[in-house]
């Protein structure tokens, strides 16, 4: 058992303190107003913040590595420095490609997340399906060639194959294609998140998917039907709908400025940042690939394909934290925005909170929001001065 303080610690949505959190075998036990004398079993972190460990909900690839194609050892090292942005657990995600390839990638993906689950690294939650069954209006770098309609034979190569069902933790689809709203019905009732995206729909249709269970959208503005006046769109359900969760890519380039503080103050409460990061997110500008896309990243820009396409992202969760706090959005409800609202919407009522029974997956952020230290179920998975 131990206990880590702070001057200020987020909880139940937040910041207060001087308050003490305590942990043991790997969980939070209490969250404590008194803050105990200094003791071996007692770390007290002379200033910053004690925030819950972030989730994301769409990671392509980081740091070099694209996950459909990644070596165990390259998962092993995204997990691992993920862990330096303050992400404490995330969904690998894969973007339309061959069939055969995804449900390949999927099937290894089983086997990766479980060698991983010891690593003092953040913790692979599931796969996040971006595709195929997408709308070719709304494609943007996917690969038309691949994109399908979720025909039910080709929604059950992915439910009927246990390690496939199982590793599934999110699929992105457009559900105004034929078979949508079944496809929709089937994943949520083999337990796998449904998000909306890449998608034509009209808010009556993204109505309709919700109704059948979809409960997300997959980066909101982006590769969707636009706000109308008369037809509010995918964007309009998303923002107005309560059953749903949007995405935001806070990098203030897929999204700008304004529209961000837009879409956090109507919809904020219930926005998870993600970063849809692909494998140029913290590296240097070059060409990197996105599945079966070859994308270039310049300096001051964002990822693209060779056509101009923005695909994917650089951005790191931590960075969108300090975007939207640096546009004057209350902190506490940012860093919610991506741990909390996340974790909510995968029904992970362990993570994302400083909470008894909560994992202890922790971040200890310095008083201008970089990341000093990062744990996992209480292990320092991540540490600035040690790095």
């Amino acid at each position: 058992m131990g206990t880590i303080s702070a001057p200020r610690v987020l909880v139940g949505g937040r910041l207060s303190g001087p308050a003490a959190v305590v942990v043991e075998d790997g969980r939070i036990v209490r969250v404590d107003e008194t803050v105990p004398p200094p003791g071996p079993d007692h770390l007290a972190l002379p200033h910053g913040i004690l925030t819950p460990g972030l989730v994301d909900l769409q990671v392509n690839g980081a740091f070099g590595a694209d996950f459909v194609a990644a070596s165990p050892d390259e998962w092993r090292t995204v997990a691992e420095r993920l862990a330096s942005t303050g992400v404490t657990a995330f969904l690998p995600t894969f973007i339309t490609g061959d069939l055969d390839t995804l449900v390949d990638a999927l099937t290894r993906a089983h086997a990766t997340r479980a060698a991983l689950a010891a690593q003092r690294a953040a913790r692979v939650l599931g796969v996040h399906l971006e595709g195929p069954f997408l709308s070719p209006a709304k494609a943007g770098t996917h690969p038309k060639e691949y994109l399908r309609e979720p025909e039910p034979a080709l929604v059950s190569r992915l439910l009927d194959r246990d390690e496939v069902r199982d590793v599934l933790a999110l699929v992105t689809l457009a559900p105004e294609l034929p078979g949508g709203l079944d496809a929709v019905r089937r994943f949520t009732a083999a337990g796998i998140k449904v998000s909306l995206g890449h998608s034509n729909a009209t808010a009556a249709e993204i109505g309709q998917a919700a109704d059948a269970g979809a409960t997300l959208v997959t980066h909101l503005f982006n590769a969707m039907r636009g706000l109308g006046h008369r037809e509010p769109g995918v964007v309009g359900a998303a923002l107005t709908d309560e059953r749903l969760t949007p995405g935001l890519i806070a990098d203030l380039h897929h999204v700008v400025p304004a529209v961000c503080s837009l879409v956090m103050r109507i919809a904020g409460s219930r926005t998870a940042l993600v970063t849809d990061a692909m494998a140029a997110a913290g590296m240097p500008p070059g060409r990197y690939r996105l599945g079966d896309v070859d994308v270039t990243l310049t300096e001051g820009d964002v990822p693209r394909n060779p056509d101009g396409t923005i695909a994917g992202s650089a951005l790191t969760l931590d960075q969108a934290v300090r975007n939207l706090a640096g546009l004057g959005h209350d902190l506490a409800g940012v860093v919610g925005s991506a741990s909390t609202v996340p974790a909510d919407a995968l029904g992970r009522e362990d993570l994302g909170r400083i909470a008894p029974g909560a994992w202890a997956d922790l971040v200890w952020w310095d008083d201008d929001l970089t990341v000093r230290r990062t744990w996992v179920g209480g292990e320092t998975a991540y540490e600035a001065d040690q790095a």
